[in-house]
């Protein structure tokens, strides 16, 4: 039986095109993310992952040459 999540819908979400991101938590622990065109995709993550991503995304563009 699949887990019963409950989602938010993220307050950045809802522009013109209707594009949603929504958020939830399972009882694992894990972070769960799908978007609202395609909510049968889930990916799953580690909050310690997510947060890593966002301080990524917040600290602005990548310099790939360093890669």
């Amino acid at each position: 039986m699949p887990e019963q999540l409950t989602w938010q819908k993220s307050s950045f979400s809802g522009g013109p095109q209707g594009e949603c991101l929504h958020v939830a938590t399972a009882p694992d622990g894990t972070i769960r993310l799908r978007e609202s065109d395609t909510p049968d995709v889930i990916l799953a993550t580690a909050p310690e992952g997510l947060a890593a991503l966002l301080d990524t995304l917040k600290a602005g563009p990548v310099d790939n040459s360093r890669l």
